[in-house]
């Protein structure tokens, strides 16, 4: 299953009323036809959940599968050739500075925002587009954690595990810590 946002997904998307959360906003961001159930799975505790999240959406209208839309299209209209993934990954400096400043959800959001800028803009523009959109949404650990895991399943893919771990072990970093309620 490859879902696609309807256009109810993307009147909420546009829209200043708000009806969906910001982990379901997140996933009608994500949902260009070409993830599948595995893309989405980051966002959630475990892959059943990201499926029935999946199957809510549909069911609400805000998703549709793409395969069955890819297909309908197919037929009235030749598909445009694949975008071609660049040759070489984005490399970024391998080395971590120390981080001496203050945790901050601001901190952390420009960090992601020059991940996005650095890693996505040339390579998947309408992906870049869709993390800096959620990344001005974002109010608060969780939904900042759930763009960050996104973003880092995508740098998995382009540039290896190893640069995700450093940029994952860097967010850890500038993020506030967690926190607890007496």
């Amino acid at each position: 299953m490859f879902p696609t946002k309807t256009d109810k997904a993307r009147d909420e998307l546009q829209g200043r009323q708000r009806t969906l959360s910001q982990r379901e906003r997140a996933l009608l961001l994500m949902a260009d036809g070409r993830r599948s159930l595995t893309d989405f799975s980051p966002l959630f505790a475990s892959r059943t959940e990201a499926e029935q999240a999946i199957q809510a959406l549909m069911r609400q209208g805000y998703l549709q599968d793409a395969q069955p839309v890819a297909a309908a299209a197919a037929q009235a209209v030749a598909q445009p050739p694949a975008p071609v993934p660049a040759a070489d990954p984005i490399q970024l400096a391998a080395s971590a500075d120390n981080f001496d400043g203050k945790r901050s959800l601001a901190t952390t959001r420009m960090f992601l925002f020059d991940i996005c800028e650095r890693m996505f803009v040339r390579r998947d523009p309408k992906f870049a587009l869709q993390m800096r959109d959620a990344l001005r949404e974002a109010r608060d650990r969780g939904a900042m954690l759930t763009i960050a895991a996104l973003m880092l399943t995508e740098v998995e893919k382009t540039a290896g595990a190893e640069r995700a771990e450093s940029l994952r072990e860097r967010i850890d970093r500038l993020l506030p810590p967690a926190e607890t309620v007496h």
